[in-house]
């Protein structure tokens, strides 16, 4: 039985949430999903915490904010004038939207309050400053990539 390393592909359950027991995403009542570690398709603390792992293992990690969704940056705070936002949109606080970046990319930002003039939002990601839960059952590794190019370093 194959044992995962850092290049290696990777199918598996796995469960997402909060040190609280809230579940965020699980696919275990659904098809595994298959990843390549050292891709960065995971948060790099659950592929550094995969390695040693083999099929059929399971195990919860949690993970700080560092090595999954990184900490809050203040900077990353924004006050955008209300007359931005559609007047028929409804706000809510708590609220995440989409924005679109100068280089036509998406963040996802998550409205802080508002007023009459001004809404504050929070361009971190929304799970930024919180240790993440994974749980995680190994279903398969392979570890002879058919390509060269496949091989991590």
């Amino acid at each position: 039985m194959s044992v995962i390393d850092r290049n290696s592909r990777v199918t598996l359950y796995y469960r997402l949430g909060l040190t609280d027991d809230q579940i965020l995403e699980d696919n275990f009542d659904d098809e595994p999903m298959t990843i390549q570690l050292g891709r960065d398709e995971m948060a790099e603390g659950l592929e550094l915490s995969l390695i040693g792992l083999r099929e059929g293992d399971e195990q919860t990690i949690d993970i700080g904010p560092d090595l999954s969704f990184g900490q809050i940056d203040e900077t990353l705070f924004r006050a955008l004038a209300r007359t931005e936002f559609d007047p028929e949109f409804e706000l809510e606080q708590g609220l995440i939207i989409e924005f679109a970046t100068e280089n036509d990319d998406t963040l996802p930002g998550t409205i802080l309050d508002f007023n009459e003039s001004e809404v504050r939002i929070d361009l971190n990601h929304p799970l930024a400053g919180q240790t993440i839960r994974y749980s995680v059952k190994i279903v398969a590794v392979d570890n002879n990539a058919s390509d060269p190019s496949e091989i991590l370093h």
